[in-house]
C-alpha cells in the first residue's frame, strides 16, 4: 500500500527565540565554556582537525601525504555527505595533479552546492594545460550544472568554463557560453567580459571580440584588455584598423598605452610595407615622447594596477597576478585596499602562505590590518592556506567586525573540524548582538547536536530564513545525521516549492537512519509528481537497492537512466556497478563496467572485489592486467583484494607477484594490505613466510595478530599459536577480541588441547567480558568431538542460549564417523536432519558410520532416502596449480588430456610405496565389494591423482601444493607422507579442515585432525 506522507507538525520542534537562546548561554565565560559545549555540541561531529593537514598537503603539493590523511578522514566515519570537507578534499586533489581522485569524490557526493561545482569545474580548468583532453568532460560537467534546478550561477563559476572555451578547439562553445552569460545579465562582469575578448581573439573573430569590448564600461577596460585587443587587430594584418584602435587606446581617460603597446604595433608589420611608414613614423614618435613623460595621475595608476591584478586572477594566471603586485610595489604606487584584498585572494589560489604572511606585513605599515575588508581577507587567507592560528589572531584583534567576518572564522572553525568552536563562536556572535545570515546558519549546522538543531531551526523561522535553499537543505541534514527523520521529513514536506537539493537530502537521510523503502516511497512519489531527478537521486538509490538487496529496484533505476541519457555518468555508472556487485548480480556488474568509457580507479577496484566476492576469483587477474594495459593504476585495497583472490585460489605465484607489485607501488606498508599477504601466504602452506611478514610488520594491531592466529591454528601448531596469544597481551599491550579467540579455540582444537580449550572460553567471558557467539560455541564443540568426548560435545550444544548451526553439528557427526559411535551419531543426524532436511552430508555421514560397521541394509536405506528427496552429494575433488593453470581432478578421474601418463605414474608410486611400508586402509572404503576391489579403489582418489600429476610437473625443489574441499580422507594421508619420504619432497595439501604439511613421511598434524 503507498504511504503518504501527511503528518503534523512534531512537538519537538517548537519555536525557540533568539532570547530564549541567549538567556540559556548567558553564564558562559572562559572557564565554563567546555562544559557548556558540552550540552550542545554534537557528538558526532569529529573534532579532529582534518583541514590544516589538507591545507598542509595542499601547501606541499604533497598527494601522498593527502591521500594519507583522506584515508584517516574515512577510517573516523566522515563521508561524501560532509559537504565542506569533501570540497576541501576536491580540492586538495585538483592542486596537487590527481584529477581522478577528485572527480570520484565530486561524483559520490550525495548533495553539492556551488562552491562544490566550482571547485570541480576550477579542477578540470587547471587540469587542461597538461592535459588537453579533459576540455570536453569539462564542458559535461558544465551542461549537468546547467541542468541542476537547485544551483544558481554567479560570477565565479563562469571563470573555470572560459578558461576551458579558451583552452578547447571549439568556438561554438564559447559563443554558447557568451549567451548563457547573457541570458543570467552576467556579461557585463568585468571578468567575464574580458575573458571573451580574450577568446574571441584566440579563434580570429576579431568582430566578434571588438563588439563585446565596445559593450564594456570604458573604466572596466584595463591595459592588459587594450592590448589583447591590439594584438589581435595587428596578428590579423588590420593595419588601419590597428592604428585607428591605438588611437582611440591613447585617446581614453582612464588607462594609456604602455610599451608593450606600442612594440606590438612596430612588430607587427614589415618595414618593407611602404604603406604603413607613415603610422610607424607617428607611433615611434609617441614612443619616444612616453619614455620621456609620466605625468599619470596617481590615483588611475592603482586603479590600472588593480585592475591587471584582478584580470590575472579571474583568468587563472596568478604568478602574473603576483608579478604585478610585486612590480606595482617597486614602481613606488600607493597601495589600496582593493590591491590588498586581490592579492590576498590570488594567494589562497596559489596556497601560499608564507607569501600571505608576507602581504599581511605590507599591510601593516599604511593602516590597512584595520581595515574590515582587508582583515576578512586575510582571516580566508590564513584559514584557507592551512594557518587556523593566524585566522584566528587576524580576527580578535579586529577593532571592527561585521557578519562577514563571523561567518568566515565561524566556517573556517568547521571546516577544520573544530565543531566546538565554531559553537562557542556562534555563541558570542548572538551574545554581541549580531544577526547570523543564511551562511551563518548554514556553517553551523554543519557543527550542530540535536539541541542546537532544534534551536537553529525556531531561529530560522523567526528571521524568515527557513525558505532559504542553502539553510532549509541544511536543517534536514542535520536531522538526519541526528537521527531525527521524522523532523527532516516534516521540513521537507513543509517546503511550498520543489527543490531538488532537499528531496537528494532526503533521500539520502532515509537511507542514513536504515530507511530504504521510505527512500524509494518518497522516490516513486517525486515520480508521481513529475519531477526530474538528476544523477545524484538515482545514485543514491542505487544505494537504497543494495541495501534492501533488489536488484530489481536497482534495474529500474538503471532503465530509468539509459531513457535519460545519463547511465555514462561516472558517479552513477560507478553507484550502478556496486549495486549489482551487492545485489549478486555479476552479469549486469560486468555489462556496466565495460560501459563505462573511461573507468577509474575505484570502478576498476569494484568490479575486482565483486568477482572476488562471487566467486569468480578466476576472472579477477584478467581484470588486473586489463585495468593496468589501460594505464590506471591499483591502490591499497585493490592490491588487497586481490591477495585475497590468491589466497582463495591458492595461487603462489599469482599472489607472490601481486606481493612484489604493492611493494613497488610503495602499498605494502599498508595495514590492510599487510593482513591480507599474512593470510595469503597462511593460505597457501607457506607458514614460516606468513610468520617472517608477520614480525617484519611495523604497524601492530589486533587484526593482524589475528590473521597470524588464524594461520597457525590451521596448521595445526597449537602451541605456537597460545604462545603468539600470550605474546599479543603481555608484550603488544592489545587486548584480544572475539576473532582472536575463535583462533585460540580452533588452535586447541586442532592440538587435541582439550583443557585449554575451556580454560581460554571461560577466560573471554570471566576476564574479558566477551560474550561467546556460536563460532565459539562451535570451536569447543569441534575440539571435544576430535578428542572422543561426543556426549559431553552433545551437552554442550543442548546448553547453548540459541539454536545450534549445521556446520556444529557435522562437525560432531563426522567425529562420531570417526569414532563409530552409530548410537550418538544417528542422534546427531536426526538433529541435522531436522534443522537442514535437505543437507546430504547427514546422509553420507550416517551411511559412512554404518558402512564402517559392515552394516550394509543400513547403508542402502540411507542412500535410498537421499534419492527420494532428491539429495544430492557434492562431489570431491581435489586441484593443483601448475604453470598459473588449475588442474582440477575427481576419484577416477580420466579427463585430463595426460590421465594415461598420470594412472601410470600412480600405479608406480603405489608399487614404490608399499615397499616402503604402505598397506591400504580398506576400512575408508564405504563399498560392499571384494578386499582386492576395495584395495584398488583407494588408489584413485582425487588428491592422490594430483598428487601424481605434481610429481610428473613440478621441478624437484617446488613443493606439491593441494587443495581438496572435503577432508582428506585418512588412506590418502597415509599415502602421502610415504610418497614425501620416497620422493623426498614437501607436500602441503589444504583440505575442509586445516593444512597438512608432508615432509620425510611426517605430517605436522601429528596425524591428529
Amino acid at each position: 500500500m503507498q504511504r503518504h506522507y501527511n503528518f503534523r507538525r512534531s512537538s519537538s520542534l517548537r519555536p525557540i527565540s533568539a532570547t530564549n537562546l541567549r538567556s540559556h548561554f548567558s553564564d558562559v565565560t572562559p572557564q565554563n565554556t567546555q562544559s557548556c559545549y558540552s550540552t550542545i555540541a554534537s557528538s558526532s561531529s569529529s573534532q579532529s582537525p582534518w583541514f590544516p593537514f589538507i591545507r598542509t598537503a595542499i601547501a606541499r603539493n604533497d598527494l601522498s601525504f593527502g591521500k594519507s590523511t583522506h584515508a584517516l578522514i574515512i577510517t573516523h566515519g566522515h563521508t561524501t555527505s560532509d559537504r565542506f570537507l569533501t570540497n576541501n578534499l576536491i580540492n586538495m586533489y585538483s592542486k596537487c595533479g590527481a584529477l581522478p581522485s577528485a572527480r570520484r569524490l565530486f561524483d559520490e557526493m550525495p548533495q553539492r552546492d556551488l562552491v562544490t561545482w566550482n571547485s570541480i569545474l576550477a579542477a578540470y580548468a587547471s587540469s587542461c594545460d597538461s592535459h588537453p583532453g579533459n576540455v570536453e568532460e569539462g564542458f559535461r560537467l558544465f551542461r549537468l550544472l546547467l541542468r541542476s534546478s537547485d544551483v544558481s550561477l554567479t560570477k565565479l563559476t563562469f571563470a573555470p568554463v572560459l578558461k576551458l572555451c579558451l583552452m578547447s578547439s571549439y568556438v561554438w562553445a564559447s559563443e554558447c557560453v557568451h549567451g548563457y552569460s547573457v541570458k543570467i545579465g552576467l556579461e557585463s562582469e568585468v571578468f567575464i567580459s574580458g575573458a571573451l575578448v580574450n577568446i574571441y581573439t584566440k579563434f580570429d573573430k576579431v568582430r566578434e571580440a571588438r563588439m563585446v569590448f565596445d559593450e564594456m564600461p570604458e573604466h572596466d577596460r584595463d591595459v592588459v584588455l587594450w592590448n589583447v585587443m591590439l594584438k589581435a587587430y595587428v596578428k590579423s594584418g588590420l593595419q588601419e584598423e590597428s592604428f585607428h584602435f591605438l588611437s582611440d587606446f591613447h585617446r581614453n581617460e582612464f588607462v594609456c598605452p604602455d610599451i608593450g603597446s606600442l612594440q606590438c604595433f612596430l612588430n607587427g608589420f614589415s618595414e618593407e610595407d611602404d604603406s604603413s611608414k607613415n603610422y610607424k613614423d607617428q607611433v615611434q614618435g609617441y614612443a619616444i615622447k612616453l619614455s620621456f613623460t609620466n605625468e599619470d595621475d596617481t590615483s588611475l595608476n592603482v586603479i590600472s594596477w588593480n585592475k591587471t591584478m584582478s584580470h590575472y586572477h579571474q583568468s587563472g594566471n596568478h604568478s602574473s597576478a603576483i608579478k604585478s603586485f610585486l612590480d606595482m610595489n617597486r614602481s613606488n604606487v600607493r597601495n589600496d585596499e582593493v590591491t590588498f584584498i586581490v592579492s590576498l585572494s590570488t594567494v589562497v589560489a596559489l596556497h601560499d602562505p608564507k607569501l600571505g604572511q608576507q602581504i599581511h606585513c605590507m599591510s601593516i605599515k599604511p593602516g590597512f590590518e584595520t581595515n574590515v575588508n582587508v582583515s576578512n581577507s586575510l582571516i580566508n587567507m590564513y584559514s584557507k592556506t592551512g594557518c587556523l592560528t593566524s585566522a584566528r589572531k587576524v580576527f580578535f584583534h579586529m577593532e571592527e567586525t561585521d557578519i562577514v567576518s563571523w561567518n568566515s572564522m565561524i566556517n573556517s572553525y568547521v571546516q577544520s573540524g573544530l565543531m566546538e568552536e565554531s559553537v562557542k563562536l556562534y555563541i558570542k556572535l548572538l551574545h554581541n548582538g549580531l544577526k547570523p545570515d543564511n551562511f551563518t546558519l548554514a556553517s553551523v549546522l554543519r557543527a550542530c547536536s540535536s539541541l542546537l538543531t532544534d534551536q537553529n531551526h525556531a531561529y530560522t523561522i523567526k528571521t524568515g530564513l527557513e525558505n532559504d535553499t542553502f539553510v532549509s537543505t541544511s536543517l534536514i541534514d542535520s536531522y538526519s545525521r541526528n537521527g531525527r527523520t521524522n523532523e527532516a521529513k516534516f521540513l521537507f514536506l513543509d517546503k511550498s516549492e520543489f527543490d531538488l537539493a532537499s528531496w537528494n537530502a532526503m533521500v539520502f537521510g532515509f537511507i542514513s537512519s536504515g530507511n530504504s523503502h521510505e527512500a524509494w516511497e518518497l522516490f516513486t512519489q517525486m515520480h508521481k509528481n513529475g519531477k526530474k531527478p538528476d544523477e545524484i537521486t538515482l545514485a543514491t538509490m542505487c544505494k537504497a537497492s543494495s541495501f534492501l538487496v533488489s536488484s530489481k529496484h536497482g534495474k529500474q533505476i538503471h532503465g530509468y537512466a539509459l531513457k535519460h541519457g545519463v547511465d555514462q555518468d561516472l558517479y552513477l555508472s560507478s553507484s550502478l556497478l556496486d549495486m549489482y556487485i551487492k545485489c549478486g548480480d555479476m552479469i549486469d556488474a560486468h555489462k556496466v563496467f565495460d560501459e563505462m568509457p573511461t573507468p577509474d580507479d575505484v570502478a576498476w577496484t569494484s568490479i575486482i572485489s565483486g568477482c572476488v566476492e562471487n566467486s569468480d576469483e578466476d576472472r579477477v587477474f584478467l581484470i588486473y592486467h586489463k585495468m593496468r594495459q589501460s594505464g590506471v593504476f591499483p591502490d591499497e585495497f585493490t592490491f588487497a583484494t586481490l591477495i585475497k583472490a590468491s589466497s582463495l585460489t591458492t595461487s603462489l605465484e599469482q599472489g607472490k607477484q601481486i606481493h612484489a607489485n604493492a611493494i613497488k607501488s610503495d602499498c605494502v606498508l599498508d595495514t590492510y594490505v599487510n593482513t591480507s599477504l599474512i593470510d595469503f601466504y597462511a593460505k597457501c602452506g607457506n607458514i614460516e613466510e606468513s610468520y617472517q611478514l608477520f614480525k617484519r610488520t611495523r604497524v601492530q594491531n589486533i587484526v593482524i595478530w589475528n590473521a597470524m592466529l588464524v594461520g597457525l591454528a590451521q596448521y595445526g601448531h597449537g602451541k605456537q599459536a597460545l604462545e603468539l596469544f600470550n605474546e599479543l597481551k603481555s608484550i603488544a599491550n592489545l587486548s584480544p577480541d572475539k576473532v582472536t579467540f575463535i583462533g585460540v579455540l580452533s588452535a586447541c582444537s586442532h592440538s587435541g588441547l582439550i583443557q585449554e580449550a575451556y580454560k581460554h572460553f571461560n577466560a573471554m567471558i570471566e576476564n574479558y567480558g566477551i560474550t561467546p557467539d556460536i563460532e565459539h560455541y562451535s570451536c569447543l564443540v569441534d575440539c571435544l568431538g576430535r578428542g572422543g568426548r561426543l556426549l559431553e560435545a552433545e551437552k554442550l550444544i543442548e546448553s547453548m542460549p540459541f539454536q545450534p548451526s549445521g556446520s556444529m553439528y557435522r562437525a560432531l557427526l563426522n567425529a562420531c564417523k570417526l569414532q563409530g559411535d552409530m548410537k550418538t551419531g544417528k542422534s546427531v543426524a536426526k538433529k541435522l536432519l531436522e534443522l537442514e532436511p535437505f543437507d546430504a552430508s547427514a546422509y553420507v555421514l550416517l551411511s559412512n558410520i554404518y558402512a564402517g560397521l559392515n552394516q550394509w541394509s543400513e547403508v542402502a536405506d540411507s542412500r535410498r532416502m537421499m534419492m527420494m528427496k532428491n539429495v544430492k552429494k557434492d562431489p570431491g575433488f581435489s586441484w593443483i596449480n601448475v604453470k598459473r593453470k588449475a588442474h582440477v581432478f575427481v576419484v577416477d578421474d580420466r579427463s585430463h588430456l595426460e590421465s594415461e601418463k598420470i594412472y601410470e605414474k600412480v600405479e608406480d608410486l603405489v608399487k614404490l610405496i608399499k615397499e616402503e611400508g604402505y598397506v591400504p586402509d580398506t576400512d575408508y572404503v564405504l563399498l560392499d565389494v571384494e578386499e582386492e576391489e576395495k584395495e584398488r579403489s583407494l588408489y584413485y582418489h582425487s588428491e592422490k591423482l594430483a598428487i601424481a600429476f605434481g610429481l610428473m610437473s613440478l621441478d624437484e625443489c617446488v613443493t606439491i601444493r593441494v587443495i581438496k574441499n572435503l577432508r582428506v580422507c585418512g588412506d590418502c594421508h597415509n599415502a602421502i607422507k610415504h610418497v614425501s619420504k620416497v620422493f623426498g619432497r614437501e607436500i602441503v595439501v589444504r583440505d575442509a579442515n586445516r593444512f597438512h604439511r608432508f615432509s620425510n613421511g611426517v605430517c605436522s598434524c601429528g596425524d591428529y585432525w
